[in-house]
């Protein structure tokens, strides 16, 4: 949390676990893979995350190899998408990296764009050829290294394809998480305000009139994000939330408010409950998610062969 004065910080009653994260699913379903995918999360940006960088990798080595550079003739000249004094991009190496392209950052202008990045390498390693850098060990190191990731990312890849969970496994891993799916969800509002005295003084304004909860809180909140939404929080996992928080909200039921202002690290706190749901409620339908239940399933599959193959193999570190 942001060690900013209160009145600068925006003040969530969210704990920092519950800030977001690579789980763009809701409720219950975001809960269960928060817990179980952080690990898998690693490995896949370790080893998927980077495949775009390892193809323009792929390519700068083709420019320091002296052998490729000078002599174009090693590929059909029909097949070169791009030549480059002598240096030849072939049209499935050029393909390869239009596939390679993060969707957000495809336009209209994307061929153009690699080949003005694959001409500026191409030029920049053909220059390190011709000063020798090739042969320093550094550079060396790098391609083996590089040529490694390629490796990797080519296993990755094969492993996904011929490890595919069979029905009967993702409607188990389903079954998972609905049974992880306990307790309740909730969607409340709040208004945060510096003292207990003016929290109290708020909850006696809405015994008296429930229904100014959306305008008080628009008028009082310290919470910038909620207060322009008359304090709505939106639907939450209340052991998301800071412990006095959640307490709070799971002692109301539908339409009640907090009669105690709940003190936490922002300030005191009037609670309203809107509604309530099962968390099973919030899991959504297993046609919905599938696809992301047979991804979990494949990269948990990856896990365990890669832990199987290092118990396995012959490791020397010598730092």
């Amino acid at each position: 949390m942001s060690s900013a004065p209160v009145e600068n910080r925006i003040p969530s009653p969210c704990t920092p676990e519950s800030e977001p994260n690579q789980v763009r699913a809701s409720g219950a379903f975001a809960v269960y893979y928060l817990r179980k995918g952080k690990a898998l999360n690693r490995l896949r940006y370790t080893l998927v995350g980077v495949a775009a960088l390892i193809a323009m990798s792929a390519c700068t080595q083709k420019g320091t190899d002296t052998n490729h550079a000078s002599d174009a003739s090693s590929k059909d000249a029909t097949d070169a998408a791009l030549t480059v004094n002598g240096t030849a991009i072939s049209k499935r190496e050029f393909a390869m990296l239009l596939r390679e392209q993060p969707p957000r950052d495809e336009t209209p202008n994307s061929p153009k764009k690699i080949v003005d990045n694959l001409t500026m390498q191409i030029l920049a390693a053909q220059a390190a050829t011709e000063k020798g850098l090739d042969k320093s060990p550094d550079v060396e190191d790098q391609m083996d290294l590089s040529k490694t990731s390629i490796l990797a990312q080519a296993y990755v890849k094969d492993f996904f394809a011929s490890h595919k969970p069979t029905d009967a496994q993702l409607n188990a891993e389903y079954d998972k998480v609905k049974a992880a799916a306990s307790g309740n969800e909730y969607r409340a509002r709040h208004i945060v305000v510096k003292t207990e005295d003016e929290a109290k003084a708020i909850i006696a304004k809405l015994d008296q009139d429930p229904k100014a909860f959306a305008q008080l809180a628009s008028a009082d909140s310290l919470d910038p994000v909620s207060k322009a939404k008359g304090g709505d929080l939106g639907w939450f996992d209340p052991t998301r939330m800071e412990p006095a928080f959640a307490s709070a909200v799971e002692k109301l039921g539908k339409g009640q408010v907090s009669q105690e202002p709940v003190k936490s690290q922002f300030g005191y706190h009037v609670i309203m409950v809107d509604d309530i749901r099962s968390k099973a409620a919030a899991v959504p339908p297993f046609e919905q998610i599938k696809d992301s239940l047979a991804a979990h399933l494949e990269q948990e599959e990856l896990l365990k062969t890669l832990g199987d193959m290092k118990t396995k193999a012959n490791i020397s570190v010598k730092p």
